[in-house]
């Protein structure tokens, strides 16, 4: 396996960065996850505009584009299988064992790693933990993830593959890692990036596609939608079968929704590249 670490590839064994990068002492960094099928990436102009974006929100310095799209492509050709996980990571990079920043730069990290194909639907639970959508890393793909981690393991214990959380004023948000789409009296509905969600990429073409309204939704609508779904980089849009102990049969507009997005996808890998 070859990393790209600061400006070169390296062997799984000696890619490194240092104890003191400030990603990993206070989670100042940020990072996108791009689906590659037999090394072609999916939506990737649109991932690194959202690292950027991101990487503003910190007040981190812009990453090298250029750079970071001649490291995917070293890391794609060194490490060829069928469906890849490709991660990029920027941070705030060498720093003093604190919040503030040094000076040495930012670090750039990317690497692959294999991934399964999803099924086609999932089982989901609620957690009692929300989103803070007026929180200072509120739309951010930051590597301070550890809150979704304790939610993704409330799910595996009960059997599901994703937890979703409400915001603070009780409103249906998102998942650790993807967003959510319900269907009421046959139409697609999904929150607004105003309620904490984030922007997520494949959320943003699902919607562009589909024709699915945002709308605030209370977090009990999960109680009452005729049908749920998922979409992320990896999972595409998947169905949801069951939402707590409630039990739900993949229905005909999430089946549309599906066969739409593959059929995009497939036409145009890079949408919106310019």
């Amino acid at each position: 396996m070859k990393i790209w670490v600061n400006g070169g590839l390296r062997d799984a064994e000696e890619a490194r960065v240092s104890v003191l990068d400030h990603g990993l002492t206070v989670g100042d960094g940020v990072f996108e996850t791009v689906k590659a099928v037999r090394g072609e990436t999916f939506a990737l102009t649109l991932h690194l505009e959202r690292l950027t974006r991101s990487a503003r929100g910190l007040g981190l310095p812009d990453p090298d584009l250029d750079e970071v799209r001649r490291a995917c492509s070293a890391v794609l050709e060194a490490n060829p299988m069928e469906l890849g996980r490709l991660r990029i990571t920027y941070t705030g990079g060498l720093s003093p064992l604190g919040s503030e920043r040094g000076d040495e730069g930012a670090s750039l990290v990317v690497g692959l790693g294999e991934s399964g194909r999803r099924p086609d639907s999932t089982a989901v639970v609620t957690v009692p933990w929300t989103r803070n959508e007026r929180g200072a890393l509120t739309g951010l793909k930051t590597t301070s993830y550890a809150e979704n981690v304790v939610a993704l393991a409330r799910a595996r214990e009960q059997g599901a593959s994703e937890a979703l959380f409400a915001n603070t004023v009780g409103q249906l948000c998102e998942g650790t890692g993807s967003n959510v789409f319900v269907v009421i009296d046959g139409r697609i509905h999904t929150p607004p990036v105003s309620s904490g969600c984030l922007a997520g990429i494949t959320r943003a073409l699902t919607v562009e596609w589909t024709g699915a309204v945002e709308a605030d939704l209370p977090l009990d609508v999960l109680e009452s939608a005729q049908e749920i779904f998922l979409t992320s980089t990896l999972r595409d849009v998947q169905a949801v079968h069951r939402v707590d102990d409630r039990e739900l049969s993949p229905g005909p507009v999430t089946a549309k929704a599906m066969r739409i997005f593959g059929e995009h996808a497939a036409a145009n890998t890079d949408p919106h590249a310019r």
